[in-house]
């Protein structure tokens, strides 16, 4: 089957592990939203939680380059050249990041909130909010106040969002998705997985998806 034979009519489940704080994750999102559109059937997405740094005070001080260089070691220079490239990629679909101003946090609340959101329906646009907030804006996405600011952005209930976040409703949530992607072997995001059995590692091209997209259809319509 290709992009312009008859739309397939087999949904296809994507569950996608990622962290907020990721930019090939954001980067990867766009490439495969564009995947989508060119496969032209029904796809169900699911996010899960995985952090890429859990050991990130929510408060960190300094900016990215602070982060990558003394928190992993690496140096200045490699930082702000890497910093660059991953921004030119960025720009080529469609975001602009903003390493300067970025807030670097710890993203477990934000992830508690992308369970909460799922519990409402919302799941799929506070995940686009809270990336470019994150990436984009250099709002802070590891606090209570500021997370429960961003979940009203997208028509939830800030009272019940504060709640869930101040009581830790979510954490096992949380905590399943990474015993989850444990389990599979994850150790790098994104990570895609079709219809339960396929994964598909990193920010691929479009065209990877596509194809994936169209066999896992052809074998769900069997």
């Amino acid at each position: 089957m290709t992009a312009d034979s008859a739309t397939p009519s087999a949904t296809v489940k994507v569950d996608i592990w990622s962290d907020i704080a990721c930019p090939w994750c954001f980067i990867g999102k766009r490439k495969f939203e564009e995947a989508v559109r060119r496969f032209g059937g029904p796809v169900e997405v699911e996010y899960h939680s995985f952090e890429l740094s859990p050991d990130t005070p929510v408060d960190f001080e300094g900016d990215e380059v602070d982060f990558l260089s003394k928190h992993k070691g690496m140096p200045a220079d490699q930082v702000r050249g890497m910093l660059d490239t991953v921004a030119g990629i960025a720009s080529e679909v469609g975001l602009a990041y903003d390493f300067e101003h970025l807030q670097h946090t710890n993203t477990v609340k934000a992830h508690e909130l992308l369970h909460f959101a799922k519990a409402n329906g919302r799941q799929t646009e506070m995940k686009e909010r809270l990336l470019h907030a994150y990436f984009e804006e250099g709002r802070h996405v590891g606090r209570v106040d500021d997370l429960v600011a961003l979940a009203g952005e997208v028509g939830l209930d800030e009272q019940e969002a504060r709640e869930a976040l101040e009581t830790g409703r979510h954490v096992a949530a949380v905590r399943a998705d990474q015993a989850q992607a444990q389990a599979f072997g994850i150790t790098g995001v994104p990570f895609f997985v079709l219809d339960g059995k396929y994964g598909i590692s990193g920010a691929q091209a479009p065209e990877t998806f596509v194809q994936a997209l169209e066999q896992v259809a052809s074998e769900v319509a069997r």
